[in-house]
């Protein structure tokens, strides 16, 4: 079952409750299946939510791991120029691509970065649309389930 046909179950227990005498608009209902149809709910609820717990963690691994490429690109270029520095020229030119090596590793950490961001954004973007949208459902569920309830209680009286 989906959330809505879970929801309007939710409300067929509740008008199906036993009316308390004396209690307008209170009803004896079972609680047990209450509980199992809300239970139903939550395991029904758009995957976007326990997705977006897994992006976050892969968006903050992807940086981390551009980061540790970026630090290992550095050393080996650091080390490279360590290397080359018996002559001067060769230092020169050492010094010339280390720093050319780390110009591109730094952009690609950017970029990397940037990209991860806003693969990021653009998901949670449309967890949260797609939240909005369950809330919203919800919130008139549950409106019309106290328009039914109140309905009731005026028929009852």
């Amino acid at each position: 079952m989906n959330v809505d046909e879970l929801l309007d179950l939710m409300e067929e227990t509740l008008e199906e409750g036993t009316a308390m005498p004396f209690s307008a608009g209170k009803r004896v209902v079972d609680v047990d299946k209450m509980r199992d149809i809300i239970d139903d709910v939550r395991a029904n609820l758009p995957d976007e939510m326990r997705q977006s717990k897994k992006i976050v963690e892969d968006r903050e691994r992807i940086v981390q791991d551009a980061r540790k490429e970026a630090d290992s690109i550095i050393k080996q270029a650091e080390d490279r120029a360590k290397v080359l520095t018996s002559d001067q020229e060769i230092t020169k030119r050492a010094q010339k691509r280390a720093v050319e090596i780390l110009t591109t590793a730094q952009n690609q950490s950017r970029e990397i970065s940037k990209s991860a961001t806003n693969y990021c954004e653009t998901i949670l973007k449309n967890t949260e649309e797609t939240l909005a949208h369950s809330i919203a459902d919800i919130k008139n569920t549950r409106m019309n389930l106290r328009n039914a309830t109140a309905r009731g209680s005026r028929r009852s009286k």
